[in-house]
């Protein structure tokens, strides 16, 4: 029986556990992609390694949302002592099943592990009473998702959309060269800060290549939670015969990432998912809007351009998830739109059916249609966010105050409508 037949997780799925006291190796300057680029720029802000390990000295604001299993809330909240405003992920370890407990492990572990800066890490965690809290940046605009829902529900400019998916591939790019496969790459878990620093989270679904000491080329692992992730999944992860699946598959991510991101809908989010299956293992792929449907061979004539300019069209964000009500809320037939030969051409390559025929995060940091990227600056791409803008404080919350100590959920001062949260699954 497949995979998409089933609606639960196999409690045999395998949680990689490292030592806290394995030491990281930062390599993030021998990737190809380590020149600076505006979507990578560190800020003073986004070092929080200094902040204090104590509940008391957090007042927790706004609710962003929710996610693994419901079970864990991320709320905007202030460090008392600074000033600095941050993300507090709270998890009731009470509520956890023993698999769970493995999981949140396992991505603290992976998050002391890795350090690159389009990668959101967590590098600030403790616990207080039955409360594991987890402390990372703002990402004060919040994911594409969430953008996508709340301001931009017809697609968005190609300059934005590049600037974000060459953020995603930088931190790609690392995680591969590190050993790791992502296997959860969609619009929810695409961020983007006030200061226009793209990171890549969703580090609970990485899983490594190696094993006794030596780098497989394909393992064979499904991600925890995976239903929700099915559109954004590759052929040979959700083949499950014995050729596995590398690296590549998140190559494949990425080109429905781009897709969901210019058209502003889930490729396949209308399909059962045995048919989903289906159609990806026939080497159906979901096309640009602004083209009938056709097989994915007869783009073999398509050129490149060397121009990789924007075509002009739209200025908003278009993003992906099945959680909740994400797919009710998009439009289901955006209007065409004319999408640049560079483009065609990346989505393309991104969903080839063989993987060994999709090109590297490294390659892809190179493709036409990024150079874009860096012709631009940071402020420039940041004006294509308008209307949307980042979170801040709320105006009528008091300066000081901190969370009750209870081992339940912490409440926030002020939470926002439910259809407002950000998708954190």
């Amino acid at each position: 029986m497949s995979f998409l037949d089933c609606s639960c997780i196999s409690s045999h799925s395998h949680v990689q556990s490292i030592s806290i006291e394995e030491q990281y190796e930062d390599i993030s300057h021998q990737c190809s992609s380590s020149d600076v680029s505006p979507c990578s720029v560190l800020t003073d802000g986004d070092d929080i390694t200094d902040l204090s390990t104590d509940s008391a000295h957090y007042q927790l604001l706004s609710q962003l949302g929710r996610g693994f299993n419901n079970l864990s809330q991320v709320n905007m909240a202030r460090h008392t002592p600074s000033g600095r405003l941050v993300a507090v992920k709270n998890t009731n370890l009470d509520e956890c099943t023993e698999d769970e407990l493995l999981q949140l492990m396992n991505e603290v572990l992976l998050s002391r592990r890795f350090r690159h800066p389009n990668l959101l890490t967590s590098r600030l965690v403790f616990s207080s009473c039955c409360q594991l809290w987890v402390l990372s940046p703002l990402m004060s605009y919040g994911s594409a998702d969430s953008l996508l829902r709340s301001y931009f529900p017809d697609g968005m400019s190609e300059s934005l959309m590049a600037y974000l998916l060459y953020g995603v591939l930088r931190a790609l790019e690392y995680l591969h060269h590190m050993g790791y496969v992502h296997r959860g790459v969609k619009a929810s878990h695409v961020l983007l800060s006030a200061e226009g620093r793209v990171c890549l989270s969703g580090l609970q679904s990485v899983y490594s290549l190696m094993k006794d000491g030596k780098r497989m080329r394909a393992v064979f692992d499904m991600p925890q939670h995976s239903p929700s992730l099915l559109p954004w999944l590759s052929p040979e992860l959700l083949r499950q015969d014995l050729h596995g699946y590398g690296v590549k598959s998140d190559i494949y991510s990425l080109g429905i990432v781009a897709c969901e991101l210019v058209s502003g809908r889930v490729p396949f989010q209308d399909m059962s998912p045995t048919l989903m299956l289906l159609q990806k293992l026939r080497g159906s792929h979901c096309c640009l809007l602004d083209v009938p449907p056709y097989p994915l061979g007869d783009m073999g004539a398509l050129k490149v351009s060397r121009s990789g300019v924007d075509s002009g069209i739209g200025e908003s964000v278009a993003t992906g998830s099945l959680t909740r009500t994400a797919t009710a809320e998009r439009p289901q037939s955006p209007a065409p739109k004319n999408h640049s030969v560079t483009l065609h051409n990346l989505v393309q390559l991104c969903l080839q059916q063989q993987p060994e025929r999709r090109p590297s995060a490294t390659a892809l940091l190179s493709h036409p249609f990024f150079r874009q990227v860096k012709k631009h600056t940071r402020d420039s791409f940041l004006s294509l966010m308008y209307p949307a803008v980042p979170v801040s404080c709320p105006p009528d919350t008091p300066p000081s105050g901190t969370p009750t100590q209870t081992c339940n959920t912490p409440s926030p001062t002020d939470t926002e409508p439910e259809d407002g949260m950000w998708d954190f699954s």
